[in-house]
């Protein structure tokens, strides 16, 4: 029997002390009701009723304004001299990049396998739900952010919680939201949005090189994973938004491309299955076969696999697109929609299409356990095996390719998190260059840690606190909804304007004068 390292014995020692504690925080922000024989987690309730409000509030934003959010992305009303660091593109491709991870590619398969081809439809729905509230969020990100005299921005929740709040009459709710949403977010930072992401990559690694026998199964071959992922983290965080805008803007498409392009790869091989497959998805949305509670029990697992992918209401992406360069906020608001639209309707419904399609027997296995009432392993792990398998089913080496996509979804997250934690951690201990450099060694150690010890127990910890950012967060939002929609007259008109004719600087020089008038 091999002896136990070192690295085991941290792992199990940190454990076993933090796990009375995440147990604890799990009940509480996860805390569920039956309802017709299936648990329901209230937070996702949280997250769904903010969407169905806000699509409600803005009269279904995301489908009237989509044409315009696209067309701002390509910077058709791009202004000049606006303040900011990044592109429309860049501050989107920067968010996409923290939200497309391994939720799409292993919490689609696990739910799909545990609520069946039709948790597919409600995944697409609820998504299209938080194109709402992300349009909510990243509008206020813009407005309340701070910019620097170098021009550097600062914005996330945080700011618009203190700032907008005390703005409405409320500043002592909206310092106490702001701390909050700001604390939970740091701490996811450290343990979801960097440790996990390491160690599940290094798994699949390791899977796709030999397991057991891989270079990177032992302790030497891991840390210089964790090395070589840390110091190309470290390369990109010493440039702040604006090499993580670079980098994303590059990045995002090419692994999209790799990805989609491989399942529709995937797709094409069983091109007889697909319009069958599109019917089960609609059917069994409402009709579902061996899921447990039924249509409930399938709309719960979509909303809830929806919910977890795009952050919708938690408050991570106003962080990025704060940074973006514009006089309006609103323009980022209406970008901010393409976010959950790419992520959980383009991606996770493309990862769910090609297991249903090529009905793998790793998948098929799982979808009989959940139909007999077992017990169904939702790991991450089992959850990339179950795309593994279906990949494989196409071509025997496809599993390689998902590697690498695993690789890229991983490490564009890495990077964009490492952002938000940053911009957390300097509201919440001082914009200083030092408190700067301190926070980036203490996230690239993190980064090494995550290769050496899985630490599971604060990283069902850290999920916990990202969804209590949604409790913070989402009670500003609500509070701050007439200011979105005064920042949205205001673009629509510019973009009206723009569209008839008039420059930037007419339509500004006819505000002013209006505002003058006003005064006077």
């Amino acid at each position: 029997m091999a002896s136990e390292s070192w690295t085991d014995k941290v792992d199990e020692s940190i454990n076993d002390v933090f796990e009375p504690i995440a147990t604890k925080a799990n009940e509480i922000v996860f805390y569920d009701v039956h309802v017709f024989g299936t648990d329901f987690p209230l937070i996702v309730g949280w997250l769904v009723a903010a969407g169905l409000i806000f699509t409600g509030y803005f009269g279904f934003a995301q489908v009237r304004y989509i044409r315009t959010a696209f067309r701002l992305v390509r910077g058709k009303y791009d202004q000049k001299d606006a303040p900011g660091e990044i592109s429309h593109f860049q501050a989107l491709t920067s968010a996409v990049s923290g939200t497309v991870g391994l939720g799409n590619i292993a919490g689609v398969a696990i739910a799909v396998s545990i609520g069946g081809p039709g948790a597919t439809f409600w995944m697409i729905l609820c998504g299209l739900l938080g194109m709402a509230t992300k349009f909510v969020e990243c509008t206020l990100g813009v407005k309340y952010r701070e910019i620097d005299e170098d021009g550097t921005v600062s914005g996330g929740p945080m700011y618009y919680l203190r700032k907008g709040l005390a703005e409405r009459g409320f500043p002592v709710l909206g310092k106490v939201l702001a701390v909050g949403s700001c604390s939970m977010l740091l701490f996811f930072t450290f343990f979801g949005g960097n440790l996990f992401q390491v160690n599940q990559s290094l798994e699949q690694v390791t899977a796709v090189t030999g397991k057991e026998d891989s270079f990177f199964s032992g302790s030497t071959g891991a840390f210089l994973y964790g090395a070589v992922i840390a110091a190309l983290v470290a390369l990109v965080l010493l440039g702040g938004i604006k090499a993580i805008g670079a980098v994303t803007s590059r990045l995002v498409p090419a692994m999209a491309i790799l990805y989609v392009g491989a399942c529709l790869l995937v797709i094409g091989f069983n091109i007889g299955e697909v319009p069958g497959a599109f019917a089960t998805i609609v059917t069994e949305a409402f009709n579902p076969e061996g899921v447990a509670g039924g249509l409930i029990g399938a709309l719960i697992i979509g909303f809830q696999r929806a919910a977890f992918s795009n952050e919708a209401g938690i408050g991570s992406a106003p962080t990025a697109h704060s940074a973006v360069k514009t006089k309006h906020p609103a323009t980022e608001g209406l970008v901010a929609m393409i976010e959950p639209f790419l992520d959980t309707v383009v991606i996770c419904t493309m990862t769910a299409l090609t297991i249903i399609v090529a009905g793998g027997p790793m998948y098929e296995g799982l979808r009989d356990d959940a139909a007999a009432g077992k017990a169904v392993d939702g790991s991450t792990s089992q959850g990339i095996s179950v795309t593994s398998d279906a990949f494989e089913t196409a071509l025997s080496w496809f599993p390689h390719l998902l590697t690498v996509a695993v690789l890229l979804f991983a490490f564009s997250t890495l990077i964009t998190w490492s952002y938000y934690g940053m911009k957390s951690w300097t509201y919440l201990f001082g914009d200083s260059k030092i408190s700067e450099l301190i926070y980036k060694i203490v996230f690239c150690l993190t980064v090494v840690m995550g290769a050496l010890m899985s630490l599971g127990t604060l990283v069902s910890l850290s999920d916990a606190t990202l969804f209590m950012a949604a409790l913070f967060n989402i009670v500003g939002l609500y509070f701050l909804t007439p200011v979105v929609k005064q920042e949205l007259k205001k673009v629509l008109e510019y973009t009206r304007r723009r569209d008839a004719g008039e420059t930037e600087e007419e339509i500004e020089a006819s505000w002013a004068t209006a505002g003058a008038a006003k005064e006077a």
